[in-house]
């Protein structure tokens, strides 16, 4: 077992990796003071196939648990169903020392998260991602939100969970397509913060396709490393952390403008990533060659490079509704070279027009 040490004073939580581990789940629980009554939120995916074990693990430690599954997808984080988990709470009799377990991807622990946060001002929350997209991003940080017809996590908190339990072996039942989604937030790593990172994804990328359990393992505790590394500097997104957002800007715009059905969160960081790099290299910040780079790991790792269906003009209207313009302002982080990023508010309006119809 590997462990990811989040420092964060009295926020502070360690992050479990390991083979094998999603069994372990209620013993690792058992290290603090939860009362019995637990709510576990997953989606009928996810529930379908472990569902089962993680409520036994849980009544081996001695909790009584109860598990909702939400439909699966963007579209189930919203109002309506936290209302939902809110009256299941509220009938259930949680407590404010009843953890609330998220298992699932980063839909159903951005979900779960915002009613942990705001349930009785605060409960207990665990976070057990299964999809690789939540094992090295959303389950690491404190990021919870629901999202609003007129774009993504507008309404939300940082809450910190009280551990992570990550087990690579859930990653077998895992589609394609969303084990591709994942590895967008891996490469964002490497660009952001790691070069050689970046280049060990590339030349491991036979053997993450090949589903090497060794060898995702690394990729795992690296990235939830650099993560945590940023978030203990700035937790709550006031400087630095910003640059954890390297092509979520685009991206979210990206699911907004499509509905959130096109493309799912992985993919649509792809395209964006694209997206930041244009922008990098027409202000004059990224050499060309940067760019190409970037594109040819995007593609090495089967994910898309452009939007099909939604017009720039789409893409633009919900870029200005991003929850990262300040002052009328978008904060865009740029890619000076593999591993140095920067936060720039001043590309200009063409630029990014240019870019939006580059990429469409």
């Amino acid at each position: 077992m590997d462990v990811v040490e989040v420092n964060l004073g009295r926020d502070s939580y360690n992050i479990y990796i390991g083979a094998g581990i999603l069994s372990e789940l209620g013993q690792l629980m058992r290290q603090f003071s939860f009362t019995a009554k637990a709510l576990v939120v997953s989606d009928e995916n996810v529930g379908a196939i472990y569902g089962a074990a993680v409520v036994e693990t849980l009544r081996q430690a001695g909790f009584s648990p109860r598990l909702v599954c939400v439909k699966p997808g963007e579209m189930a984080k919203d109002y309506e169903m936290a209302m939902t988990l809110y009256t299941v709470a509220i009938e259930e009799g949680l407590d404010r020392r009843s953890p609330i377990v998220a298992l699932g991807g980063g839909v159903v622990g951005d979900l779960a998260g915002f009613v942990a946060a705001t349930y009785l001002r605060g409960v207990p929350f665990i976070q057990v991602p299964t999809s690789l997209l939540a094992q090295v991003d959303s389950s690491v940080g404190g990021k919870v939100a629901i999202n609003h017809p007129l774009g993504k996590n507008l309404i939300g908190a940082f809450y910190q969970p009280k551990l992570v339990v990550i087990d690579p072996k859930v990653l077998a039942t895992l589609p394609r397509r969303e084990l591709y989604a994942g590895l967008a937030e891996v490469i964002k790593y490497g660009l952001i913060a790691d070069r050689d990172f970046f280049h060990y994804i590339n030349e491991k990328s036979n053997a993450i396709l090949a589903m090497d359990n060794t060898v995702l393992a690394t990729i795992i505790s690296r990235s939830c490393r650099i993560k945590a590394d940023i978030v203990e500097q700035d937790a709550r997104e006031a400087a630095l952390r910003m640059v954890l957002n390297f092509g979520h800007t685009i991206a979210h715009a990206i699911e907004a403008g499509t509905g959130y059905a096109q493309f799912n969160h992985g993919e649509a960081v792809a395209i964006g990533m694209r997206g930041a790099a244009l922008v990098s290299q027409y202000m004059g910040i990224a050499a060309p060659e940067v760019v190409e780079t970037v594109c040819d790991t995007i593609r090495r790792f089967h994910l898309p490079l452009s939007v099909a269906g939604c017009s720039a003009a789409k893409l633009y209207s919900y870029l200005l509704h991003d929850k990262k313009v300040i002052g009328g302002k978008i904060n865009w982080v740029l890619l000076r070279t593999v591993g140095e990023v920067q936060v720039h508010s001043d590309v200009p309006e063409q630029i990014v027009s240019r870019v939006l119809a580059e990429i469409t």
